[in-house]
């Protein structure tokens, strides 16, 4: 077994496409309507499906936000330089809410996005992935 896709509802998938592709660089890999049932899939992802988890964005027509609730925490990316990263995250107008650095109580390096729906989006250093704190 392995993880397929983690799947998030958005208000606008073209929005949200464009943040995902132009500002987080992944890739549309593919997208597709549902007329009977009013819903648009979008999967994005740094790589094809057959070897990499992706993203499915759903766009239930005509509904524009969701109540995001308590339970959800983030989607973890990482990445060789995330002081870099964020400056260009936030050059391509992306929305930065934790500055890049160590967690508190630890060492491992990370920082937080927010993609056009309020999703958190966590950058980790490729060199701390995996490490939890960096205790």
């Amino acid at each position: 077994m392995r993880l397929l896709h983690t799947m998030l509802r958005v208000g606008n998938l073209d929005k949200s496409i464009a943040f995902y592709t132009q500002v987080l660089g992944m890739k549309l890999l593919r997208q597709s309507d549902n007329t009977e049932y009013k819903y648009s899939l979008a999967f994005v992802g740094y790589g094809d499906e057959i070897d990499h988890t992706v993203i499915e964005l759903t766009y239930n027509w005509g509904v524009e936000s969701y109540d995001l609730g308590s339970a959800y925490g983030h989607i973890a990316i990482e990445a060789d330089d995330i002081y870099a990263l964020c400056e260009e995250v936030r050059a391509k107008g992306g929305k930065v809410t934790r500055e890049p650095g160590p967690v508190l109580g630890g060492s491992t390096v990370i920082a937080f996005v927010e993609d056009p729906d309020g999703y958190k989006i966590e950058f980790i250093a490729k060199k701390d992935a995996g490490k939890g704190l960096g205790n």
